[in-house]
């Protein structure tokens, strides 16, 4: 993909967390929707987000990429970027896909990615006119470069001149990820991206997502599929009722008490 690491970068850069947060909390009026929420990932890491309904799982991610007010802190390869709006941490590298599939569904799959490209796949109208055929190469190697980005995320040339209405659920949530991915992400937040899969669907989400590490990206998901995130988190943060209930590896979350507790409730 765009961007990809070398293994010396990775071992290089993972001394650092990619992203950091310290005593997140977000209110609204008298609710406490998140407080003193603490946790960090590292490139090539995958931290899984878990916790049962209500538990501030989404207001999590909200907070982290500035979608709504919020205190605490974080920090983007060591940068504090608690005071930048959202497009200000796109641009520095963290990249969002959002519960709900979002396209434009008036673009073909293949024009999709070519509109997140932005700046890099269509020249400026000055350049356009005082050069009209280097402004078409441009526009033919974005879509070259479209094509090759969503092959890799597991959306087939056949799906490309579609409309994302018209491909299969599971290919829907391939695309929205390749979306938010656009030319590259140092860190990656995905939520509930297994909602509706299963079978072979599954199994390639469970391979993006390791491809995605090996790569050195630091990605962050929230899931209520626990099968997935014990398979594929190297550490989990789980969330009750807005509070950090459990914070470690998927063995050491798995026998926490607490945590058993929260999604069972207590044993009599």
């Amino acid at each position: 993909m765009h961007g990809t690491a070398t293994t010396a970068n990775i071992a290089a850069s993972a001394r650092t967390p990619a992203l950091r947060v310290q005593d997140l909390g977000v209110r609204y009026g008298a609710l406490i929707a998140l407080e003193g929420v603490s946790w960090e990932v590292f490139p090539g890491e995958l931290l899984g987000i878990i916790g049962p309904n209500g538990a501030g799982k989404s207001s999590c991610y909200d907070a982290v990429t500035a979608m709504v007010r919020r205190s605490g802190r974080v920090e983007l390869k060591s940068r504090d970027v608690t005071g930048l709006p959202p497009y200000g941490l796109a641009a520095l590298g963290m990249k969002r896909a959002f519960q709900q599939n979002a396209f434009f569904d008036d673009l073909s799959v293949l024009d999709n990615f070519v509109a997140v490209l932005g700046e890099h796949a269509h020249a400026g109208l000055v350049s356009s006119i005082l050069n009209p055929v280097g402004a078409a190469r441009r526009r033919d190697d974005a879509r070259l470069s479209a094509a090759g980005q969503l092959a890799r995320f597991g959306i087939p040339a056949s799906y490309h001149a579609l409309s994302p209405r018209e491909i299969p659920y599971g290919v829907q949530r391939m695309l929205s990820i390749a979306l938010a991915y656009g030319r590259g992400a140092d860190v990656l937040l995905l939520d509930e991206p297994a909602a509706g899969l299963g079978g072979e669907d599954m199994d390639a989400l469970v391979s993006l997502l390791g491809e995605l590490k090996r790569e050195g990206v630091a990605v962050v998901v929230i899931e209520h599929h626990m099968e997935l995130i014990m398979a594929v988190a190297d550490r989990i943060c789980v969330l009750d009722l807005g509070r950090q209930l459990a914070y470690g590896s998927p063995a050491e979350i798995q026998g926490d008490p607490r945590v058993r507790e929260a999604y069972l409730g207590k044993v009599q």
